[in-house]
């Protein structure tokens, strides 16, 4: 019996929806890393963007355990002299929810051309609106 690999030509893709209310953070980074990889799938291949897309509502209110609010910290540079900005993650929660959402899955994809690819099927909202219900996202509930 010949062993299956996955070719992008035949990749099904599904839409999935994860509201991270009251959910930690990289409980819910995980398990969208997992299905934008598409490792939940019996044909999964790894050098193939197999994945599904992911689309995370409520970033605004995932949790934070221990003293991460204040102790995390989120480094930014402008590459000028001077250029470091920190701030954290109690900032980023209230001010820029998606981008921290962003930055805890795309940490968790491959770092290269297919892990790009990857983390462009990834959306995240700061609320429960999306403008992605023509596409019948399945609710996928996270551990």
């Amino acid at each position: 019996m010949k062993t299956f690999m996955q070719t992008k030509e035949n990749v099904e893709r599904v839409w999935y929806v994860i509201d991270a209310t009251d959910i930690p953070l990289g409980r819910v980074a995980s398990k969208a890393a997992s299905v934008l990889r598409g490792k939940h799938k019996a044909t999964y291949t790894p050098s193939v963007d197999c994945g599904d897309y992911v689309i995370i509502v409520n970033a605004d209110k995932v949790k934070l355990t221990g003293n991460k609010l204040q102790d995390k910290m989120y480094y930014n540079h402008s590459g000028y002299p001077g250029g470091l900005r920190e701030r954290n993650a109690k900032v980023m929660i209230e001010s820029y929810p998606e981008e921290m959402m962003e930055r805890a899955v795309k940490g968790m994809l491959p770092h290269g051309p297919l892990g790009r690819a990857m983390g462009k099927k990834l959306f995240v909202y700061r609320d429960a609106n999306h403008k992605h219900e023509a596409q019948k996202p399945i609710e996928l509930k996270v551990d």
